[in-house]
């Protein structure tokens, strides 16, 4: 049994798989990271706050259009990874600071861009995150936020929030765009473009880079033969065990 709050949870899980983590192929490309580069593109001048920042993925996209960009995360050793590769890359504008996404050590204001790529799931306080968000950002800034989201019918819902949950303990849940755009709302942004897009995920890679115990993988699995018909072909669930997320890129902007 674990004693562990969720901060302290989301740490323990992620710091041991830093590395993997950076090295990912599915966080390591897309199409999101391609329209966050092409966002950045004119803005040399930009100071960028990544927020939960994981293998760093979204800050090697940007950083080569912008001033700074601060890599922000629970993990010691995650930043520790990210900086390591940046150095690699020769990005030498991205800055670590560790810390959780509720409370940011940032004056208000400070940034032209808050960003934030698979990460909101494991939020302790999704509406206190993004007051804070909110806070630091310009007010003729710009917010982006990245994330597989959940599909919002209750039977969809249900199977994704329990094999995220039996795969990562640290997962709190995947929010539909509905809730989403009411919890950005709530903190001043006005959401201004959603892109959907849809993510092939392989089922060993997936359960490998989060160190699943055997038990928990076969209980995935088990849920994935046991869930209904309309659940295996939303996710697209193959032989193996892998499927298909959607995810979303959201743009707002503050109020």
């Amino acid at each position: 049994m674990t004693d562990k709050d969720q901060n302290a949870l989301v740490a323990a899980q992620f710091g041991p798989r830093a590395v993997a983590y950076v090295n990912s192929v599915t966080h390591s490309q897309g199409e999101d990271l391609k329209q966050l580069a092409a966002m950045t593109a004119d803005r040399r001048a930009a100071r960028v706050l990544d927020l939960g920042c994981g293998g760093g993925h979204a800050a090697f996209a940007v950083a080569p259009h912008v001033k700074e960009v601060v890599a922000y995360d629970l993990s010691r050793d995650m930043l520790e990874a990210v900086a390591a590769e940046a150095k690699r890359r020769g990005l030498a504008n991205i800055a670590t600071r560790q810390g959780a996404v509720e409370a940011l050590p940032f004056a208000a204001g400070e940034f032209d861009l808050v960003m934030t790529r698979f990460s909101t799931h494991h939020w302790s306080d999704l509406g206190a995150a993004l007051d804070e968000a909110r806070r630091v950002v310009k007010s003729d800034g710009r917010a982006v936020f990245i994330d597989t989201v959940s599909p919002g019918k209750p039977v969809l819902d249900t199977f994704l929030q329990a094999f995220e949950l039996f795969r990562d303990p640290s997962h709190v849940r995947n929010y539909s765009e509905a809730e989403f755009r009411a919890a950005l709302a709530a903190a001043g942004f006005a959401v201004t473009a959603v892109t959907r897009r849809r993510i092939q995920i392989a089922f060993q890679p997936w359960i490998a880079r989060m160190n699943t115990p055997a038990v928990q993988a076969e209980a995935i699995r088990s849920v994935q033969r046991q869930v209904s018909v309309e659940a295996r072909r939303h996710f697209a669930v193959a032989d193996d065990g892998s499927f298909e997320l959607d995810t979303e890129t959201i743009e707002a902007c503050p109020l």
